[in-house]
């Protein structure tokens, strides 16, 4: 097992009526001004932004609205947001939402605090230390975003997609409570599924010299065959509150870095997505399931071991060799179509892609050959065009 430093610090308060809480984790953080971030209209009609509000109300601590937030979070929208929290004086950002609302809330939080473009923060080009207080209202089980350490957004003026790496904006507290994703429509609880799955994947997959732990393998294990379980009974009955609750646990598990404790990280299938996401504003966890089983195929040969080992822990495969790791992928595929999901590009809504345009994917995708994708097996921009064109199929 490699070396390696955990930290979780966020504080979850799980299951019915969870928030009730809320109010006494702000009052404790000593913050004063709130602002809550917050995407659909479906959280003012079932009355979560109601009960945010009365709570906030109760403790004595002041508030403003900031809705609006897309499914793929947008810097000029986080910008609009900055100005606001900046002229409100927040302390807190809480996020009502998923991963969306929660990155949002992350990058207002730096930006309130921070001179500079955010933008430029989310390149790299600027270091920040410090952030206002974060924390959410998790509604959509999928990003982790809640107690990941990570956040993405798209500037629609560069069709760049790009997530920032800190400690510093890491949620103070995550309230969840599983009957407030039984609104969800069926799409998004599929793609939050598809999300939760590659979370834990792009770890899984990592360089073989990384691959002696095995407590984290059986986490890893243990995940991804409950998601498959429980994911679809939500998926077909968002009500049945045990389903519920074990993709919204998992969601958080996913991507706190547990899943991949003493091994590494490729994520080549999220930097793939993120190309497609970023150009044609088609919804992350699509942007996942189209591109997974193309990326399998191409670098499999890298260790065929180690995607037997997944297709017979997770699957029941009883195959060895080739024949095992491609039934395991095969597998995965099927689960992702019975969520209707897709797992191929032309199945997405931007059809079909011609030559040019998987050019420029892979261009953008390796920062026009700046970079290698992934750390399992790391492909340079033709090998990226070989994965998109394979995908595209």
């Amino acid at each position: 097992m490699e070396n390696f430093i955990y930290y979780a610090p966020t504080k979850v308060i799980f299951g019915k009526d969870a928030i009730l809480s809320l109010g006494k984790e702000v009052s404790n953080l000593e913050d004063q001004k709130a602002m809550i971030v917050y995407g659909s209209d479906r959280v003012e009609k079932n009355g979560i932004l109601e009960t945010v509000e009365s709570e906030l109300d109760t403790w004595g601590v002041e508030h403003i609205r900031f809705a609006g937030v897309k499914a793929n979070p947008t810097v000029a929208h986080a910008k609009e947001g900055i100005n606001i929290a900046k002229e409100f004086n927040a302390d807190i950002i809480i996020a009502i939402g998923g991963g969306s609302a929660i990155d949002t809330a992350k990058a207002i939080a730096i930006g309130a605090i921070n001179s500079g473009d955010i933008w430029d923060v989310w390149q790299g080009k600027i270091k920040v230390q410090e952030a206002l207080d974060v924390a959410c209202v998790l509604t959509i089980p999928a990003a982790g975003s809640e107690m990941s350490n990570s956040a993405v957004l798209t500037n629609e003026e560069t069709m760049q997609k790009v997530g920032l790496t800190t400690d510093i904006y890491r949620c103070k507290f995550a309230i969840m409570d599983p009957t407030y994703a039984e609104s969800l429509p069926k799409k998004q609880i599929a793609c939050g599924v598809v999300d939760i799955m590659m979370h834990t994947l792009d770890r899984y997959f990592s360089p073989k010299i990384m691959q002696h732990n095995h407590m984290t393998d059986a986490i890893a294990h243990g995940l991804l065959k409950t998601v498959i379980k429980w994911g679809k009974i939500a998926y077909d009955d968002p009500t049945n509150y045990e389903a519920m609750s074990e993709i919204m646990w998992a969601s958080s598990l996913s991507h706190n870095d547990l899943t991949g404790l003493g091994g590494g990280r490729d994520f080549s299938v999220h930097q793939f997505g993120h190309e497609i996401s970023a150009k044609f504003d088609i919804t992350h966890g699509e942007s996942l399931s189209a591109i997974w089983g193309a990326w399998c195929r191409y670098v499999m040969d890298t260790d065929i071991d180690r995607f037997v080992l997944y297709a017979k822990e997770v699957w029941g495969v009883t195959k060895d060799g080739e024949d095992g790791a491609i039934e395991g992928i095969i597998k995965t595929e099927e689960f992702f179509k019975s969520l209707d999901m897709p797992i191929r590009i032309p199945e997405l809504s931007c059809g079909i892609l011609d030559a040019k345009t998987l050019e420029e994917l892979a261009e953008r995708c390796t920062r026009n050959g700046a970079r290698k994708i992934g750390t399992f097996n790391p492909l340079d921009t033709k090998q990226v065009k070989e994965v998109y064109y394979l995908a595209n199929c």
